[in-house]
Parts: C-alpha cells; sequence; structure tokens
C-alpha cells in the first residue's frame, strides 16, 4: 500500500490519476495547504521543498521503503516500478521524458502564475496578468501543434507525459483560454477526461478542498508563511 500524501491541486492529481491508471493499491493522506499542513515536521522529512505531492512506497526498488517528492519524480518512479506508460527503447523515453519536462518547467509554473494574478493576487495587476495570459496562450499552442502531428504528447502512446499535463489544463478558463480555439489539444483533453482512471483519479480529495477566501489560507499559501526558514 503506498501511502500517497497530497491535496486535490493539478500536481496531486498527476500521482492521484497515475496511482488509478497503474492499478496500484495506495491510500491518499490529505495535506491540507490552505491550513498549512506542508510545514510540519513529519511531512519536511519526505518533501523538504514543502510540497505537494509525496508518496512513501513500503516496497521501494531494493524492497525497503523508499520516499519520492517531485510529482514529475513520483510518475517516472511509478512508470519504472510498473513498467507502463514510459516506454522502454531510448528513443521513445527521451521523447516522453521531453514533454514530461516541458510540463514540469513550463506549463505547470507559467499556468500556475496565470491563476495567481487572473484570481488570487489582492491586487489586479494588467502587465501580470497579461504576462502569463498570453504565455499560457503560447503553451497551448506549442501543445495544440504537437498534437495535430501526434496522438499523444509523447508519441505514439498515452504516456506519463499526458497524465502530467492534463491536470493543469482542466481549469482553463481560469487560464483566459477559449479551449475551442486548440482543437487537437480539446480532441486529446476530451479522450483523457473520459478515461475511467482519469475520472477516479480527479475525484481524489476533491470533496475536502475549499475555495481559497479565508485571510488566512491567502496569507500561509502566498504570504510570509511560505518564506519562513524551516
Amino acid at each position: 500500500m503506498i501511502d500517497a500524501y497530497s491535496w486535490a491541486t493539478p500536481n496531486g492529481h498527476k500521482v492521484h490519476i497515475m496511482l488509478e491508471e497503474c492499478g496500484l493499491p495506495y491510500k491518499a493522506i490529505p495535506v491540507d495547504i490552505g491550513a498549512g499542513d506542508q510545514f510540519k515536521p513529519d511531512f519536511l522529512k519526505i518533501s523538504p521543498n514543502n510540497k505537494i505531492p509525496a508518496i512513501v512506497d513500503p516496497d521501494g526498488p531494493d524492497g525497503k521503503p523508499i520516499s519520492v517528492f517531485e510529482s514529475g519524480a513520483i510518475l517516472v518512479y511509478l512508470a519504472a516500478k510498473t513498467g507502463k506508460f514510459l516506454p522502454r527503447g531510448d528513443r521513445e523515453k527521451f521523447e516522453v521524458l521531453e514533454w514530461l519536462m516541458f510540463q514540469m518547467g513550463g506549463v505547470g509554473p507559467m499556468l500556475g502564475q496565470a491563476h495567481h494574478f487572473r484570481g488570487y493576487a489582492p491586487e489586479k495587476i494588467t502587465y501580470a496578468i497579461d504576462r502569463y495570459t498570453n504565455e499560457a496562450k503560447r503553451l497551448y499552442g506549442v501543445i495544440d501543434r504537437r498534437l495535430a502531428q501526434s496522438p499523444w504528447l509523447g508519441g505514439k502512446e498515452y504516456s506519463i507525459a499526458d497524465i502530467a499535463t492534463f491536470p493543469w489544463l482542466r481549469s482553463w478558463e481560469r487560464q483566459g483560454i477559449v479551449i475551442t480555439d486548440y482543437p487537437h489539444l480539446k480532441k486529446w483533453f476530451d479522450t483523457i477526461a473520459a478515461r475511467p482512471a482519469v475520472k477516479r483519479g480527479v475525484e481524489v480529495l476533491a470533496g475536502m478542498r475549499k475555495p481559497i477566501t479565508d485571510e488566512k489560507a491567502r496569507e500561509v499559501l502566498f504570504g510570509k508563511t511560505q518564506y519562513e526558514r524551516r
């Protein structure tokens, strides 16, 4: 039984979906990021960057427990553990990994900034809103062009690149995107959304998440608490 320390966010849902797709037994352990659970000492032992998700697998590569943090690393770990969703051939494997890194280095951080400045920032900063909305549109365009040439982001088969990217695009309206402007992406998105494991994965912990409206949660997520030395 893998312990998945997580929350109902795009990065959390990546791991929920992967665990469901792989058919691995797991327990979802909520880390309420609005309440500051990510700063608790026990969580920091397995996720030193105080970010969800993180997993603890009692049956690691050497038969001993292992903890893994960072959602992309977790996807690679689970793919290696199960032999699923990451090709074995070097050429195909690195094609998947480059699109996984595209998500980790571009899609996640930039769409996260679009979410923040469009919806959470205490003041509306036109420059920031325009900058990150335009970057969101550019990234959607990159994905759409890729999917015009390939059925999946990583190539011929559904992979961890698709699993990593899909959850970030579920909030396209909040990113200032009109999804019908990207027809190849929309077809891909709808195909993934219909997968039974994906449907189950995006519901994990979803009932526990609340809108970020109170000042305490805002301070924990966006204020000085984030930057305290631990």
